[in-house]
């Protein structure tokens, strides 16, 4: 088949300035690369840092980038904000401006399903322009304030793929139940799995063999929980040998800002501050060496997460996980991780780090079958059930 996948518009494929979905994108192409299944073409913004890139050598997988940041792209972005750009848009004048300028190119070719990665909105558009043959893969829940536009193109849509079973739930209101398809997303496990011969020692960073060290990775903001987890540490301050390493930063690629929120986070962790670590923003490729270095992840987010990449690298490097019940995250991890209620929190995580400080026997199991999980979540899984996905449509 002929396909077109169209991302948001906010970051380039290939993935070089991160991104979970453009990784998810990446992960496909790959796939499709090295199996030759389709003919594709990628819509993503232009990067400096593409130049040369490999993948862009494939036969199979074409990319046509859009200017977005180009002097001349910012001025012509400010007349598309002032002369065509309406209240009735789906999304910002931002992201409709680099949609016109894809679409300049779609509309001059032929495709056999259009995909449109975490940009349901874009569907609004295409419907109104005659397409039929939309694939909506999406990673986040819809805006219930963008409600009446879906329930206008519903019926324009093939196929929904969503990231969980609580994304597909969440849509269910106004998206076609009967399109619609749960795609669990994934990472290269093979990166995160552990090692023989580990390349970080604990010691860089300030930390003991004989420490304790709980893991909490990905952003920093009040969301995730990091800030419970922290009070949490506050009351196992008698436990001189639990220690806490925080990875992260305030936002992805964010190696240098430190907002408000972290400054709070580490006055309140002042008093204990010997049992903290925060790392910082470290480089993706360099997450699994850090992970290595813990005994168990807590990864107690405070609000509903659609999926989680961070529970699937946590379970991919063999760490006994303490994670919250929201959102999507126990579809990852349900019965081979300590999963707490977000109700009374800071309590129940305490009381879980306790019973896996006191129970080396569970950690071991819980090692086990954390690995066996996040196979499920693999990226040539992953690829080849969007394949099969878009396969059943024909």
């Amino acid at each position: 088949m002929k396909l077109a996948v169209l991302t948001c518009g906010m970051l380039p494929i290939p993935a070089v300035q991160g991104g979970a979905v453009e990784n998810l994108i990446d992960f496909y192409l790959e796939y499709n690369n090295n199996h030759h299944l389709h003919d594709i073409t990628i819509y993503s913004p232009w990067d400096d840092k593409l130049v040369g890139h490999p993948a862009l050598a494939s036969d199979v997988n074409h990319y046509h980038y859009i200017d977005v940041s180009s002097l001349r792209a910012r001025l012509e972005r400010r007349l598309f904000k002032f002369f065509r750009y309406t209240s009735k848009d789906y999304f910002n004048y931002f992201i409709e401006y680099y949609f016109e300028k894809a679409y300049a190119d779609i509309k001059n070719r032929h495709y056999d399903y259009i995909i449109l990665e975490n940009s349901d909105g874009h569907a609004y558009k295409l419907s109104q322009r005659g397409y039929r043959n939309i694939i909506i893969h999406m990673n986040n829940e819809a805006r219930k304030s963008r409600a009446q536009y879906h329930r206008e193109f519903q019926n324009n849509i093939s196929l929904i793929l969503t990231c969980s079973d609580f994304i597909r739930d969440s849509i269910s209101n106004f998206m076609p139940a009967c399109k619609t398809k749960t795609l669990y997303n994934a990472i290269d496990t093979k990166k995160f799995f552990p090692k023989e011969n580990p390349s970080l020692k604990r010691e860089i960073i300030g930390l003991k063999n004989n420490d304790f060290v709980i893991v909490y990775s990905g952003r920093i903001n009040e969301e995730k929980g990091i800030s419970e987890l922290i009070d949490a540490m506050l009351q196992l301050k008698d436990y001189p040998n639990i220690k806490l390493m925080i990875i992260g930063g305030t936002f992805y690629g964010n190696a240098k800002n430190e907002n408000e929120f972290v400054r709070s986070l580490k006055n309140k962790a002042k008093s204990i501050e010997d049992k903290i670590v925060f790392t910082g923003f470290i480089p993706y490729k360099n997450v699994p060496d850090y992970l290595h270095l813990a005994d168990i992840a807590a990864l107690p987010s405070m609000w509903d997460e659609p999926f989680g990449l961070t529970i699937v690298e946590a379970l991919a490097a063999g760490l006994p996980l303490i994670t919250a019940r929201s959102g999507g995250i126990p579809e990852i991890c349900e019965g081979v991780a300590t999963i707490v209620n977000r109700d009374n929190i800071v309590n129940n995580l305490t009381s879980a780090i306790i019973d896996l400080y006191n129970h080396p026997e569970k950690r071991i199991q819980m090692a086990v079958a954390s690995i066996d999980r996040a196979k499920h979540f693999d990226k040539e899984v992953y690829a080849e059930k969007f394949f099969a996905a878009i396969k059943d449509l024909s």
